[in-house]
């Protein structure tokens, strides 16, 4: 059950994400079954947690996280390409660390979106199969199915729960997303939003794993 104490505004130190912060997941979004829209209102983009296996954060605790994501999808809703010229290539960047985002890349094709996701089982829905569902808080005209998502993770929001209706859930997911917003909204980390690991495509770093993204409609 949902705890009965008032929530905090925000979560994670002024200062910015400490360990095990930021983790990074990276897929392609592809049609999903649609739940998050047509019964919740609050679309979400669902990512194989296998992705989370990279680094060795598999075990990452089941509940709410806030971050990032890069998709090379205007706010109105165009896909972009990610083609890139060969003339000029991008000059190097330094290797980033857990207290300081990499350098962006020219990457004209993407952009940047505050996000909250959830990690585990959603026990309302008696999920078997532990996922992650992100919804980015931009609400867009129109599905972008075929683009490509970036998720850099920053911060934990509060642990899983189960509700006793969709309306309790619904109303806990809607505080989760303010949270969410007033966290990400402090200088430590509204300036990972530039992070070079969102603007590239594929956003893959030497060493770090890819997958699928469904999005439901």
């Amino acid at each position: 059950m949902p705890p009965s104490t008032p929530r905090p505004l925000t979560t994670g130190p002024p200062s910015g994400p400490e360990a095990p912060f930021p983790l990074k997941l990276s897929g392609k979004v592809v049609k999903g079954f649609g739940r998050g829209s047509s019964e919740l209102g609050i679309p979400t983009a669902n990512i194989p947690i296998a992705g989370l296996t990279v680094g060795g954060h598999a075990d990452l605790a089941s509940g709410v996280y806030y971050g990032f994501a890069g998709l090379n999808v205007t706010p109105d809703g165009v896909l972009l390409s990610t083609s890139t010229s060969t003339s000029s290539p991008p000059p190097p960047s330094a290797p980033p660390t857990s207290t300081s985002p990499s350098p962006a890349p020219p990457a004209p094709h993407f952009h940047t979106y505050a996000t909250v996701l959830s990690i585990g089982y959603n026990p309302f829905y008696k999920n078997t199969v532990r996922s992650v569902e992100v919804h980015v808080l931009h609400a867009f005209p129109r599905d972008f199915y075929g683009a490509h998502l970036n998720l850099l993770i920053l911060g934990f929001v509060r642990p899983e729960a189960d509700y006793v209706s969709k309306e309790a859930l619904i109303a806990d997911i809607r505080e989760d997303i303010e949270v969410a917003r007033r966290s990400l909204d402090r200088e430590g980390y509204r300036r990972w939003r530039g992070d070079g690991y969102l603007l590239r495509k594929g956003g893959e770093e030497e060493g770090e794993g890819e997958g699928d993204a469904d999005v439901g409609s």
